[in-house]
This record gives C-alpha cells, sequence and structure tokens, in this order.
C-alpha cells in the first residue's frame, strides 16, 4: 500500500493544550500504522511561554509565525491530506482556506468555540470586517471534526457538509486509576487548568472558604505561581505534561466551574475526562459539554449557585465511599467513551475513506 503523507497544522507547539489533545497526542499511533506525517505548528514555543507569563510575544515575533506559515503553504502539493486546527492565519480572512479549498481541499479541527473570537470580539473591526470567518473556514473544508455538539451544531449553521464529533481525550495508560480514597479527615479538592482560564475559579472562592469553615479540606492548584485567595491549606503545583497524572492523584474530588457564556459552551469538558480517567469524583457547572460527561448523581454533581456547590461537595467531603463509587463508575465512563486509542481507531477510517484510491 502506498505510504501516506498527512500535514497537521495545529495553532500551537505541544505545550498548548489544545493542539497537544487534538493532534501531538496522536501522532505515534499515525507512524505505528504506517502514516509518514508533518506538523508545523503556527506559533512557537517562545510565544506560549511569553503568553503564559503575561508577557508581550512582541510584534516581530507573531510576524514571524505568518511568514513562516505562508511559506509553508507553497508545500502543500507535498501531502495527501491537510488537517487544519482552526484556521490557517488567525485573524486574516479565509483566502488560503479558499485557495486551499480549491485545490487539495483540508479538514479542519475544533475543540474550542473559536468563531466567538469573531462575531463576539471586542474589536468593533473585528466584528464589522470577519464576523462569519470561521463559518467560512468549516464550509469550504471538505470534513469539519469538532470536539462537541455545540461546535457541531455551528458547523452545520455555517454550511459545513460534513461533520464529525470527536471528543477531546485522554490516554488511559498514562491515567492511572486512584485507588485509595482516603479516610482521613483531611479531603483535597483539586482543580487542574492554564493560566487564562484562572479566573473561572474567583467564584469559587466563597464557596472553598465556607467549606474550610466546616471541614478539613485543602485546595490543590495545579496551574503555575497562580494563586486564589483561599483562607485554607493551599498546595500550588506548576503543570507540567509528564507530572498532571500524579498532581491529579493527589486530589479526592475534581472541580470544573464554568459561567454559562457562548465560548464556554464550546469547551470540551477535558478537565472532568481528565479527573474522571483517575477515578476522581467530580463537580462542575451544567455548562455545554460538562452535561453530557457528568451523570448527575452517578460519577458526580452538576452545581449551579453558591448553595448547590456546597450541598455537593459537603457530600464528597463526608462520604468516602460515595467518594469512592462516583470514581469507579466515571472512570468506567471515561474507559468507554473518551480513550485515546478508541478515537484514533474511528479517526483513521474517516481519513482511510478520504483518501480511498487517491
Amino acid at each position: 500500500m502506498k505510504k501516506r503523507n498527512l500535514l497537521f497544522l495545529p495553532k500551537y507547539p505541544r505545550k498548548g493544550a489544545s493542539s497537544r489533545l487534538r493532534t501531538f497526542q496522536f501522532l505515534p499511533l499515525w507512524e505505528k500504522m504506517g502514516y509518514s506525517v508533518s506538523v508545523h505548528s503556527f506559533f512557537t514555543e517562545q510565544y506560549l511561554n511569553n503568553i503564559y507569563s503575561h508577557q508581550s510575544p512582541g510584534y516581530w515575533h507573531v510576524m514571524k509565525c505568518y511568514f513562516r506559515r505562508f511559506f509553508l503553504l507553497f508545500t502543500v502539493h507535498k501531502y495527501d491530506l491537510i488537517i487544519i486546527e482552526k484556521e490557517i492565519f488567525p485573524y486574516l480572512p479565509a483566502i488560503a482556506e479558499w485557495m486551499l479549498a480549491h485545490s487539495k481541499g483540508y479538514w479542519v479541527d475544533y475543540d474550542d468555540a473559536v468563531f466567538h473570537n469573531y462575531d463576539l470580539s471586542n474589536n468593533r473591526m473585528v466584528r464589522l470586517l470577519m464576523p462569519k470567518k470561521i463559518d467560512q473556514v468549516m464550509k469550504l473544508a471538505s470534513k469539519v471534526v469538532v470536539g462537541n455538539e455545540y461546535l457541531k451544531n455551528r458547523a452545520i449553521m455555517a454550511g459545513a457538509l460534513n461533520v464529525a464529533v470527536f471528543p477531546t481525550v485522554v490516554n488511559t495508560n498514562r491515567y492511572k486509576e486512584k485507588i485509595c480514597h482516603t479516610t482521613s479527615k483531611s479531603v483535597t479538592i483539586g482543580w487542574i487548568g492554564s493560566p487564562s482560564t484562572l479566573k473561572y475559579l474567583e467564584p469559587m472562592v466563597p464557596v472553598l472558604n465556607w467549606l474550610h469553615q466546616h471541614h478539613p479540606i485543602k485546595f490543590l492548584l495545579v496551574n503555575g505561581k497562580s494563586k486564589i485567595k483561599f483562607e485554607g491549606k493551599l498546595e500550588s503545583i506548576p503543570w507540567t505534561e509528564e507530572g498532571e497524572v500524579d498532581a491529579i492523584l493527589k486530589m479526592d474530588i475534581g472541580i470544573m466551574p464554568l459561567p454559562d457564556s457562548p465560548w464556554e459552551n464550546g469547551k470540551c469538558a477535558y478537565k472532568l475526562i481528565q479527573y474522571m480517567g483517575c477515578g476522581l469524583p467530580v463537580v462542575a457547572s451544567p455548562i455545554g459539554m460538562n452535561n453530557e460527561v457528568v451523570n448527575h448523581g452517578e460519577n458526580g454533581f452538576l452545581a449551579c449557585t453558591s448553595e448547590e456547590w456546597i450541598s455537593a461537595l459537603e457530600k464528597l467531603i463526608l462520604d468516602p465511599q460515595l467518594r469512592k463509587e462516583f470514581g469507579k463508575k466515571g472512570r468506567d465512563k471515561i474507559l468507554r467513551e473518551y480513550t485515546l486509542q478508541g478515537n484514533f481507531m474511528r479517526y483513521i477510517k474517516l481519513v482511510e475513506t478520504e483518501l480511498g484510491d487517491k
């Protein structure tokens, strides 16, 4: 059989969560199946390091990213299939996608509601000139791969004719199960996320402080150097890809609070999938895909108000057996529906069908 050449165009290098989960973690499987794979991210490691440190990446560095991808497009004829994460050029009209659609064709992948970067942008000129940019990218693609139903519905509304849902998944060979659900007095509630999402924890601080005043709890923040104004015992662990599973295994309960806004409705509930992959019970806001991942009262709780959050967390704090039961059911669900290998086998069938006898 002819060796297939695939070109992946993620937005970020491996350190960027969306690119790591939607592209990079699958690369060994593609290579194992005999595919030749090339990966060229738009932004660089330096760009991400600056962003995560709340520093400007620099105008000329960003311009170099644009020029680097521009010249890369002259090589696309070498590949059998081109898979783009989100868009070719951020904040430019979809001219490159239009040209590619009328020559080689392409697939496009979304795990976030990036169309809201345009239609709901704070920049008036972006809203005025390119409100439907991502809709055009979706419509021009020969296949749109999305992480959840919210993104699928937008793709269909945009006129995309071929849409497939592939949730963001975990490698369950890495995500070991938490066996010991502590019976000690202290219970660790935890959260994992990037610096840009730390804002989601701010409304939770009064809830956590109330729980601290009434129960012996600890809060584990897997993020970086950032902290929250928690009055109790707080442990902050810098995130690393190698250490994220061990960090989650230190938790007894995982949480995922979200506001009810358009951007958050497009999220793929990855934190929950991580927690549950390690056999943790969870509490989450009933926003977007969280409603699909959490079976309320079976593997976790969904909570809207502060009172509901307190009630849900208190039940889990006081009942180690309930934590254990929820954790087992949660992990069972991940093993059924959200595994790296399972997603890959579905994905490769689509690729083989697309390429056919090309």
